[in-house]
């Protein structure tokens, strides 16, 4: 299959997801798919071929989609170069020898006849020939025995059957039957011709009454038509056999019976059918067809019955929506069905989204080789670190592909992304999006909340000082956020929301005026406790310790006049809070002002990963996966954030993130980022020290080597030469015994240099841990593939 994705097109886009100040409401939903859009892959097989096709539970990563498992392990195979040699070596050997029998230039080759048969029939003499007619036809007879040992001996020597099976038995129909019949057309004339003594032996093995027929012409003739006929069916039998011919023709006359263990084809919706809602299934299968249903429909509707089932009084409710919206059912709360366009291959079913193929590599466990990679949430529950220099490939093999799938798996109720990348990084159009924050840009419709959208100051401080100074090692973000909250507690408590950016770098950088209107506040309106937190602030600020100068630092570069208008907390701005993820399935991407402000991006970018560790391991409700991928993670990641993400496998949410090198995080995080994320993933082109890394990570394997020591034999009768001489000339090689030598070692799964060495570009070296605990081994991936067909 080239593209499992997309079938039919978007909606019309409705308004934007409102921002979090109430659920959005839900459009109208138009009656029937709108018009396919510009899809990248270009073919695809229908939609009920789609749900009907097999996804066989397999390892880790494995593409499902008609997944046909391969061995665990290699079979012993003959080179194909080695095989022909050999058997061309030892055909042309059978022939000669056959010639030179044929022509009588191998002597005493009649004497084992002689031996078995009456004497008078020969002339005296070892070397004498036949002297009756019986002797004659014992002759023919004899050399009809002598070529069918010939090819026996021959064909064993050359390995005739294993060249057969490989070349034609192994391929695909026609091209395996039109082989096989070449092939037998070459035998039965060859035979016909008298070249290979076939027909006269069998004629003369068969009493010569029956060949007469008791004197009938008619019965004679009889006879002799169904002696061909047989000799010609057992010279076609062997072939039809090597061809497949019978059940190529049967396949040509029908259709392939159905799978009957398999039960009912999904396309028919037997679940519906089964719980007594034929009407609902109905209506669903007739849409199939008419064009009017696309994948990201069915798995909506499919996800909406599961829910259903939990609550048997929701039924009816559930047959009632069905048979009045159709496929247009359930709808995301933007209206829209489908992304505009798709780049990567989707197998929503699945929840898989395919990026590449494992290489045929020695490193590789062979049962993975050549079998697709996906994706799916299971895995990105664990979180992935991607690593790999510029131009590698982790936005376009990556990135983008996790995005574009999420996305459509967000459309089918079952997930939220939220996607943050510099802006103008190729992540898909801003209609694929509910929600697109570009900070810095006036024509930005939704603004960042810089504080969560939470009313607790602990909270809020303790997020915010993470994104502010979280990588700093002087200051510590502990002490950071008790310093935040000691001063927007208390603002918080006189105006009833969290100071603006002014205020706050006010407040931090310990305006005496601020900080005495704001105390003489307090007091007015009775918060004492709020105001011995100022006073305690207040003591402390000018320590050693004191941690508001690089808070009000860090806040300068957000108040900034290319942010004017930006995160503002008064009553006329609704800005995007990452709260919102908790309800809806939404798909968010913020673009961050990376060329005229990297430094105010980075605390964005820390920001938004500290909120979101925060978010989503609090929230009550985890039906919905949530993920958040992160572009370039460089300088974002720190201490509390790493904590932050070992708690998201539980919570039913991951990150993604993608790294130039290690090296663009604190070297003390090194190691607990790679013991927290269960998937890792190198990119062609990572140093000898980042691939250092990774190998500790993998740890090592016990594997099994071989050691074959070659002794060459030789032979001290003529005989024994002989066979030896032959032997060489057929296979190329001299007679030698293996001396071989079996032991277990312990190595790294891949070691650090031939990660930074032998990498070939476009590939990465993945491994995959899933939510559950079971693991995959780094596989070698080709991710330019990730666009083909599955191949296994």
């Amino acid at each position: 299959m080239d593209t499992e994705g997309t079938y039919d097109a978007r909606g019309i886009r409705a308004n934007p997801v409102p921002r979090p100040a109430a659920p959005p409401p839900m459009p109208p939903v138009p009656p029937t798919a709108p018009p396919r859009p510009a899809h990248a892959p270009a073919a695809r097989p229908a939609l009920a071929d789609w749900l009907d096709a097999p996804r066989r539970p397999a390892a880790p990563g494995v593409w499902s989609f008609r997944h046909v498992p391969r061995p665990r392990r290699e079979p012993d195979r003959v080179p194909d170069r080695a095989l022909l040699s050999g058997a061309l070596i030892s055909l042309l050997s059978g022939v000669l020898a056959w010639t030179l029998l044929w022509n009588g230039y191998i002597p005493y080759w009649r004497v084992p006849m002689k031996l078995v048969t009456p004497t008078e029939w020969w002339y005296a003499g070892a070397l004498g020939g036949p002297a009756t007619p019986s002797a004659i036809e014992a002759t023919v007879v004899y050399r009809g025995v002598l070529a069918v040992l010939l090819v026996y001996v021959f064909g064993r020597l050359g390995n005739w059957p294993e060249v057969l099976d490989r070349f034609v038995g192994s391929r695909e129909q026609p091209f395996r039957a039109v082989a096989a019949a070449l092939l037998a057309a070459l035998t039965q004339f060859l035979a016909w011709n008298g070249t290979l003594p076939v027909v006269d032996p069998v004629f003369i093995l068969v009493p010569s009454s029956w060949l007469q027929g008791g004197g009938d012409h008619y019965l004679a003739a009889l006879v002799a038509y169904l002696l061909y006929a047989l000799i010609a069916a057992a010279l076609l039998w062997p072939f039809a056999r090597l061809g497949g011919w019978a059940a190529l023709a049967r396949r040509r006359r029908a259709p392939a019976p159905a799978d009957v263990t398999a039960g009912p084809a999904p396309a028919t919706w037997p679940e519906l059918r089964a719980a007594g809602l034929a009407r609902a299934a109905d209506r669903l299968a007739a849409e199939l067809p008419t064009g009017r249903m696309n994948d990201v429909d069915c798995v909506r509707i499919r996800h909406a019955w599961a829910c259903a089932q939990h609550d048997r009084t929701r039924l009816a409710a559930f047959e009632e929506t069905v048979e009045r919206e159709g496929a247009a059912a359930w709808a995301h709360p933007s209206g829209e069905r489908d992304l505009p366009l798709r780049t990567a291959t989707h197998d929503l079913l699945a929840g898989q989204v395919r990026i590449g193929t494992c290489a045929d590599h020695p490193r590789n466990p062979y049962a993975r080789r050549e079998t697709g990679l996906a994706l799916e949430p299971a895995l990105l529950g664990t979180s992935l670190l991607a690593v790999g220099p510029p131009g590698s490939g982790k936005t376009r093999s990556l990135v983008r592909p996790v995005v574009e799938g999420l996305s459509l798996q967000a459309l089918a109720g079952q997930c939220s992304v939220i996607a943050v990348c510099a802006a103008g990084t190729p992540l898909g159009p801003d209609e694929a999006y509910d929600v697109v924050v570009k900070p810095g840009d006036p024509a930005s419709d939704h603004d960042l909340d810089l504080y969560g959208g939470t009313t607790d100051p602990d909270e809020a401080a303790a997020c915010l000082a993470e994104g502010l100074v979280g990588d700093l090692e002087t200051v510590d973000s502990r002490r950071a956020a008790t310093a935040l909250a000691q001063l927007i507690g208390p603002y918080h408590a006189v105006h009833g929301r969290f100071p603006a950016l002014p205020d706050l770098f006010e407040l931090l950088h310990g305006t005496p005026a601020v900080l005495t209107a704001l105390d003489e506040a307090l007091e007015a309106g009775g918060h004492h406790a709020m105001r011995r937190e100022l006073a305690a602030r207040v003591r402390q600020m000018g320590s050693a310790g004191d941690p508001c100068p690089a808070l009000a630092d860090r806040v300068a570069l957000l108040d900034r006049p290319a942010f004017a208008g930006f995160f503002d907390v008064g009553g006329a701005a609704r800005p995007f809070s990452l709260r919102s993820l908790r309800h809806h399935p939404m798909r968010v991407r913020i673009d961050l002002p990376e060329r005229g402000h990297r430094e105010a991006s980075r605390v964005l970018a820390r920001l938004v990963l500290a909120q979101f560790t925060t978010v989503a391991a609090t929230r009550t409700d985890r039906s919905l996966f949530t993920c958040l991928v992160l572009d370039d993670a460089t300088a974002t990641v720190t201490t509390e954030t790493v904590r932050g993400i070992r708690r998201l496998r539980s919570a039913n949410a991951g990150v993604l993130l993608g790294l130039r090198t290690l090296d663009d995080v604190a070297g003390p995080l090194h190691i607990p980022l790679l013991g927290a994320v269960g998937c890792h993933m190198a990119f062609s082109g990572v140093t000898t020290w980042d691939g250092k890394r990774f190998a500790e990570a993998w740890g090592t394997e016990w594997v099994e080597t071989r050691d074959v020591a070659q002794h060459t034999v030789f032979a001290n009768q003529p005989l024994t030469r002989a066979v030896h001489a032959l032997r060489k000339l057929v296979t190329g090689k001299a007679v030698t015994t293996d001396a071989v030598t079996v032991r277990k070692v312990e190595r790294e799964r891949w070691p650090a240099s031939e990660l930074a060495r032998q990498v070939p570009a476009g590939h990465a070296v993945v491994a995959l841990t899933t939510v559950g605990g079971e693991h995959a081994p780094p596989l070698l991936v080709d991710l330019r593939s990730r666009d083909n067909a599955e191949k296994g």
